[in-house]
């Protein structure tokens, strides 16, 4: 039934949960985004990588992203991922020629990308439902465990376990697709046909 399907049929029948769909998206366009991706880098294990990343990050994000163009789409996500990766090796290699270690460059990174971090998951336990946040804050913040929670908010165990299970998986989904997401916004203009 999915052979038959074009890119527009396939991207709705993903939305709708069809693993099916993405098993032949996967395989219709894995080959094509290794080969950009390795024409780029010429390293088979990062390719592959990063085709991984971008197709995983689609099915994570099937519900939420926008797709006018299938193929345009995996072409702009494949080459985003490649020049994200160019620039760190790049990076890499001017601090080297400077006798720094990139060590100390990775570590400033690390920090403030783990401080960026901190902001975007703040910001997402925000948004979460008012005793789903409760829950959340009671067992992070205020290091609760989940009978303490259950007592303090006069609830079930079960109930501040299954707020608790909300909330760790829509910052689970909300992480996974930050990286992608980010990078796509920068580039939704341009067209990178396969």
């Amino acid at each position: 039934m999915h052979e038959s399907s074009n890119d527009s049929e396939l991207v709705e029948q993903l939305k709708s949960n069809d693993e099916a769909a993405f098993t032949h998206i996967y395989n219709k366009y894995w080959e094509k985004l290794f080969a950009i991706g390795f024409s780029y880098c010429r390293q088979k294990q990062i390719a592959e990588e990063m085709v991984q990343d971008v197709l995983m990050s689609l099915w994570d994000r099937r519900h939420t992203v926008a797709i006018a163009n299938l193929s345009a789409y995996l072409a702009t996500a494949i080459k985003f991922a490649v020049f994200k990766h160019l620039l760190k090796e790049k990076r890499r290699t001017e601090l080297l020629a400077q006798g720094l270690s990139p060590v100390v460059y990775i570590s400033e990174e690390e920090r403030i990308d783990g401080r960026f971090l901190q902001d975007y998951i703040n910001g997402v336990v925000e948004t979460l439902p008012q005793q789903c946040l409760l829950v959340f804050r009671y067992s992070r913040d205020g290091e609760l465990s989940i009978p303490e929670i259950a007592e303090k908010m006069q609830l079930s165990p079960k109930t501040v376990e299954s707020h608790l299970t909300k909330a760790l998986r829509i910052l689970r989904l909300s992480l996974r697709g930050l990286r992608l997401w980010t990078m796509l916004a920068v580039l939704s203009s341009f067209q990178f046909p396969l």
